[in-house]
């Protein structure tokens, strides 16, 4: 049954609602996508904090609008599936690159970074960024490095102390 159009505005505002919340959006062309894809592929957004969801192009390309993206329908060809990252800019990204690998049949067509839209390209260079705990992980330990090289030294100092006492002792002996 068609939808009425309140019920088409009413979509179009929560589609513009999480587009203004969201850090980075991915746009993905799917074809054979069943429904165990979509339950394994949901369960891994939920956990990375990305949302999946399918809308009617005409309707997606409305929310868009109302937030100040500028994207041509035929910018978005296919079944489209969105999928919006909410904590982290690369995990969208991520998650739909690692699904569409293995995939012929699933393309990304796109995406939203920094309030513009991106190609496949630069999409496809986001997902092989580190995320932001990993990246966080490495900070701590490059500030750590210079600490834990340093007390490395005053322990190698210690131990050839040692060293020398226990051979002092065997001559002695």
């Amino acid at each position: 049954m068609p939808k009425t159009r309140q019920e088409k505005e009413e979509i179009v505002a929560e589609l513009a609602d999480k587009l203004a919340r969201m850090k980075t959006v991915v746009f993905t062309s799917v074809s054979g996508y069943t429904m165990e894809n979509a339950n394994d592929l949901r369960q891994k957004g939920i956990d990375l904090g990305v949302e999946l969801l399918v809308a009617k192009k005409t309707l997606l390309v409305r929310a868009l609008e109302k937030n100040g993206f500028t994207i041509g329908k035929n910018d978005l060809e296919g079944s489209i599936l969105t999928s919006l990252g909410y904590n982290d800019e690369v995990a969208a990204a991520k998650l739909m690159a690692e699904f569409a690998k293995d995939r012929e049949d699933i393309q990304i067509v796109g995406g939203i970074l920094e309030g513009e839209f991106v190609g496949t390209d630069a999409i496809k260079q986001l997902a092989t960024l580190p995320s932001r705990e990993e990246l966080l992980a490495q900070l701590v330990g490059s500030i750590n490095a210079p600490v834990s090289g340093f007390v490395n030294a005053l322990a190698g100092n210690l131990r050839n102390f040692v060293y020398v006492l226990n051979a002092v002792k065997e001559a002695k002996a």
